[in-house]
């Protein structure tokens, strides 16, 4: 099990990240290849921070986030690991498929909750083998990093994330980009997402206000 996600994301390991405890919230029991995969991988950061792994205190802090911003799916998801791009990666409890929870994947930028198919073992093992670009914005980091490399490798504690959100009319290009803090970035995109959710389509937002 995971012998293909050893085997090409074990170089692209970031020298700094070391193994950390596992989140161990009981709602993991029953799935497929937690326990050995986390006790393993938790807290690591590969490929300069294009994919890191929850440990015993992000996991936590990043169901936090989602519930913030995915009210809807307070009681469905638990992260496991996030992306580059803030992005939170969970298993879905309301979506299961031969008694394994389904893969989730949370995006604070567009204010979207993709759906994957996959459980956490495929995922690891095939997914973000053969598919890296569709599950982790792989090319679009490698455009991105191309211009940024001297803030790699990104800290836990940040994400790249868009100056204006695609939800609000924003553009998906490396301009748009930049290295924030990931929980004042969740924190922002949810409390606009709240705002706005309601809205009927093509509704034009010319002015957003921050709490202090």
């Amino acid at each position: 099990m995971f012998e293909h996600f050893r085997a090409q994301y074990a170089t692209l390991r970031d020298a700094a990240s070391a193994t950390g405890a596992s989140w161990r919230d009981e709602r993991f029991a029953g799935v497929e290849g937690y326990a050995e995969f986390m006790a393993e991988f938790a807290g690591a950061s590969f490929g300069g921070g294009l994919y890191r792994v929850h440990e015993a205190r992000s996991g936590p802090q990043g169901l936090a986030l989602v519930v913030e911003a995915f009210p809807e799916l307070a009681t469905r998801v638990l992260p496991f690991g996030y992306d580059w791009l803030g992005r939170q990666l969970a298993l879905d409890t309301g979506r299961v498929d031969a008694g394994q929870p389904q893969v989730i994947l949370l995006e604070p930028g567009t204010g979207e909750a993709l759906e994957i198919p996959l459980s956490f073992v495929t995922f690891h093992d095939q997914e973000l083998i053969e598919y890296a670009d569709a599950a982790l914005a792989a090319e679009h980091f490698q455009a991105w990093s191309a211009g940024n490399s001297g803030v790699l490798p990104l800290q836990r504690g940040q994400c790249v994330g868009y100056r204006v959100p695609l939800f609000l009319g924003g553009q998906d290009t490396v301009e748009n980009l930049e290295v924030v803090d990931l929980d004042v970035y969740w924190s922002i995109c949810g409390q606009l997402r709240q705002s706005v959710r309601d809205l009927p389509p093509g509704s034009l937002v010319d002015e957003v206000t921050r709490d202090q």
